[in-house]
């Protein structure tokens, strides 16, 4: 166990309980530590955005950092309980394998899934990242961003499969359709040989992107007909999971 790792959770933890800012002498106190080893800890940590400096007297108190990470983990618990019951109807609808995913910077991260019945089917596992640029899910969410905001995609771009998308113009190309018809698709897999798939964006109350819900499935079996059949499945899932989120549709 690294111990230096441990101590500055525990003081992390110190500071969380705390209801005003602590100065070096009194969390070495609480703490047990010695005072060099608190100032080292608290230099790592300031450095690192979690904690800051207050006047007059330099104590110590966390930033919203802490705070900013938690509600990411809360906001993604809160999308997979109340995402379950639409992605078992889609599920049951469609028969193939259904994903929960959000979007982390430039990957989607896997948050739940259903796996299809089929002996054939899409290998995915919950926590597992993948490419947004090369996802369905992915796609579906980076739609709802400016053009601008996909730059940070120019070096990232990577051919996984012979159809990957390998300039920002093909990104971008595939984004304006999605915007046009209101759902992503992938007919031949982007990131994986043979995989064909269909999403759509999942909305928060002041219509930010919460996540994604899709299908997916091999292409062997989900051509471009069954994905267009399916897609009015996808979206009505994603509709009503954002509105169990609060999102309310313009009129």
């Amino acid at each position: 166990m690294d111990k230096a790792f441990t101590k500055g959770l525990r003081l992390l933890e110190v500071l969380a309980r705390s209801d005003k800012p602590r100065g070096i002498t009194d969390l070495a106190k609480e703490l047990e530590f010695t005072k060099s080893n608190v100032h080292r800890l608290l230099a790592t940590l300031q450095a690192q955005g979690f904690v800051r400096q207050v006047p007059p007297n330099s104590a110590y108190e966390l930033t919203l950092k802490i705070w900013e990470l938690g509600n990411r983990v809360v906001r993604r618990v809160d999308l997979v309980s109340v995402a379950r019951p639409a992605m078992e109807r889609l599920a049951q609808a469609t028969g193939e394998t259904v994903h929960l995913s959000v979007l982390d910077d430039t990957d989607v991260v896997y948050v739940d899934k259903i796996e299809s019945k089929h002996q054939i089917r899409a290998h995915t596992s919950v926590g597992m990242r993948a490419p947004a640029f090369a996802m369905a899910t992915g796609k579906a969410m980076l739609a709802h961003e400016p053009d601008e905001a996909l730059e940070r995609f120019r070096p990232l771009f990577k051919r996984y499969t012979d159809t990957t998308r390998v300039t920002l113009e093909e990104l971008l190309a595939d984004i304006r359709q999605i915007r046009q018809q209101g759902y992503a698709m992938v007919l031949q897999g982007e990131w994986r040989d043979g995989i064909a798939a269909c999403a759509c964006a999942i909305l928060g109350q002041a219509g930010s992107v919460a996540g994604a819900i899709g299908i997916s499935g091999p292409d062997s079996r989900l051509k471009r007909k069954e994905l267009k059949q399916f897609s009015e499945e996808v979206r009505e899932a994603a509709r009503t999971i954002s509105l169990a989120l609060g999102h309310l549709p313009h009129p």
